[in-house]
């Protein structure tokens, strides 16, 4: 493995004592070196990502270098007065936690150049457990506040920090969490990076007359504003949150990335740097090796052919909003006002709902990071006959609406949700971002009115199932993947969903036939499980396969065709504890059919990297293979 080439040796390991509130003129002169140092260290291998394809996010990490430095060296030098631990919100800002984990003696720095690759166990969040010197796994935003209120009781006369974002504090777990730190009067003091900056654009913006720093006085905490870049304010601030009993919020105003042209304030430098702009910007701080080393990385390629699909691939994340916007489209301006109501949650640009931002502005509501109120803001709009409210976030922020998809199901709500990310295919970010228990949004009652889940299996069947289920009544669910899809064949070489195609809602469908039985499939997992299948036809196995693109209803017909048939194999993305495969066993026994039966899905714990996360579940093409010839 290549030497890093940035000299970390160089970072001064300086101690403060929080007794003294005034910097000496060699502990600035220290930690401005530590923090240039540190800044460009993130940069490099944060763009290492970027060039490696698996992307990652530089601008919170690099944004907040200066807190990070103080904290280091305070816990060096007052290490009995506080809990060491650099507990973050924002868990994208993960090379935060690499980077101390290096300095600190846990992780080789080589590693650092295998940021977020497959097997690296440097995924997109920490976890703890998987990566050495990591010491918690943050979750998504606003998880973490919460969580380090218990750390701090369990461990009373200690300080506790805890680095925030104007984003995280959009949640509404931070509002709990605020209320019960002030109640308990916890020595959490947080560090907020306000930037005004989130993955869609500004807050200031697109929800005005919302202020963090007013927010969290008006809950009781006590706060102290002022400039992230201001390293002797920044440093007073931190000694004053410190010695000041209870929870302290230390809100930053800084733009995003500053002193990195090309993203300074921007909303792209919430992503990862560019390699183009990482290497202007490492050139221009005397980081030459690390430039040139940056320049040799490349991106691993798939290889791989699938038989039975196309060679065109699409996002149907994306084509979820064209789909949509055709559909809108036949509608005048004042029914789409009167009628449909789009509300997104920072991620539009992620969910595809972006094309109807641009399309029909006059019925998008740009939001915050605020999944549930949002999902049930699309809700009530949607409770009256003849409206619908469109809602989309990430799939693993479905657990997170449970309780507000019950509430619009008493309500009789109308909502069409797009939950793209499902799944575990090209999920860098890992465990904590999968899209694994979708299933969970069927939550509802027999005697209740449907509650359909759909997940198209390439951009063709995405739009027919658009074009079918989109104005009907109740609550209808479509997943989608990060990752592109290839267009489905049938066995003489045409498009499957192509030409006269039309979707039937709760109605599965046959890809293949087959003598030796079935595999039941979906989404992302049908055209690896396709590639499967033509390949044991090959070897004389004559199995099947079966698109269910409706998750949640039982489709009589097909069930009895697959039940009678000597095997059954189940494969998805999903959770292999809630996904579909644990339904099907049953339906079968429930009407008497007993094939061999198996299920394959995602059991373990995520690997980083993009495609290479399906081979590592056992459920890539040679593993779907293998799988059927066993069970």
């Amino acid at each position: 493995m290549s030497k890093f080439p940035i000299d970390l040796g160089a970072y001064q390991r300086i101690a403060l004592n929080p007794s003294n509130s005034t910097l000496t003129a060699e502990q600035r002169a220290s930690l401005k070196a530590n923090i240039q140092l540190c800044r460009d260290a993130i940069v490099f291998f944060t763009a290492t990502g970027a060039a490696r394809g698996v992307g990652g996010h530089t601008g919170g990490p690099y944004d907040t270098v200066p807190e990070v430095m103080i904290m280091d060296a305070l816990f060096r030098g007052s290490a009995d007065k506080f809990v060491p631990i650099f507990f973050d919100e924002a868990g994208h800002r993960v090379a935060t936690q690499y980077l101390m984990s290096t300095l600190n003696g846990d992780l080789p720095a080589e590693r650092l150049m295998e940021y977020r690759a497959a097997h690296s166990h440097l995924p997109g969040h920490p976890e703890l457990g998987f990566t050495p010197g990591v010491k918690f796994s943050s979750g998504r935003l606003g998880h973490m506040w919460p969580y380090v209120n218990g750390v701090a009781i369990a461990n009373p006369g200690k300080v506790l920090f805890c680095l925030g974002s104007d984003g995280s504090q959009q949640e509404g777990n931070d509002a709990e969490a605020a209320r019960l730190a002030v109640a308990q009067n916890l020595n959490v003091k947080l560090i907020i990076d306000d930037n005004d900056v989130t993955i869609a654009g500004h807050p200031s913006n697109y929800l005005k007359g919302c202020s963090t720093a007013k927010t969290l006085a008006g809950q009781g905490v006590t706060v102290l504003e002022g400039d992230g870049e201001d390293l002797d304010d920044l440093y007073k601030r931190i000694i004053t949150a410190i010695n000041t009993p209870g929870p302290v919020a230390i809100i930053n105003h800084r733009p995003m990335c500053p002193g990195i042209v090309g993203l300074e304030g921007s909303t792209h430098g919430h992503d990862v740097v560019s390699v183009k702009v990482a290497l202007e910007y490492l050139e221009s701080h005397g980081q030459q090796a690390a430039a040139d080393h940056l320049r040799e990385v490349k991106a691993p390629k798939n290889d791989a052919v699938f038989l039975g699909s196309s060679d065109k691939w699409d996002a149907n994340r994306n084509v979820f909003g064209d789909a949509a916007v055709a559909i809108l489209g036949r509608m005048s301006e004042a029914e789409r006002i009167a009628k449909v109501r789009v509300v997104d949650s920072d991620l539009e640009g992620s969910c595809g709902l972006i094309k109807i931002h641009n399309a029909f502005p006059e019925i998008f509501i740009s939001s915050g990071i605020m999944e549930r109120g949002n999902f049930a803001a699309a809700a009530g709009f949607g409770m009256e006959a003849g409206k619908q409210g469109i809602f989309g976030t990430f799939s693993a922020f479905l657990e997170m609406c449970i309780s507000e998809i019950t509430m619009a199901r008493l309500n009789n709500s109308n909502v069409l949700s797009h939950f793209s990310h499902s799944g575990i295919d090209d999920m860098a970010d890992n465990t904590c971002h999968f899209g694994l228990n979708n299933m969970f949004a069927d939550n509802g009652l027999s005697d209740g009115y449907d509650t359909n889940l759909y997940f198209p299996a390439d951009p063709l069947q995405m739009k027919a199932c658009l074009e079918t289920i989109f104005f009907n009544p109740g609550l209808r669910f479509v997943f989608s993947t990060r990752s592109k899809v290839p267009t489905i064949l049938d066995s003489n070489g045409n498009e499957f969903f192509g030409g006269d195609y039309k979707f039937v809602s709760g109605k599965d469908e046959v890809i293949r036939e087959g003598t030796a039985g079935y595999i039941v499939s979906f989404g992302e997992a049908l055209y690896r499980s396709l590639d499967a299948v033509e390949r044991l036809k090959k070897q004389g196995v004559d199995v099947g396969l079966i698109n269910k693109p409706t998750l949640t209803v039982i489709d009589e017909d097909m069930l009895a065709k697959i039940g009678k048939s000597p095997k059954v194999m189940v494969v998805e993305a999903f959770n292999r504890k809630t996904g579909l495969g644990s339904r099907m066993g049953s339906w079968l026994l429930e009407r008497g059919y007993t094939p061999k039966y198996a299920h394959l899905g995602t059991h373990k714990e995520g690997c980083g990297g993009l495609w290479e996360q399906f081979p590592h579940q056992g459920i890539d093409p040679a593993g779907i293979m293998d799988s059927f010839l066993k069970s």
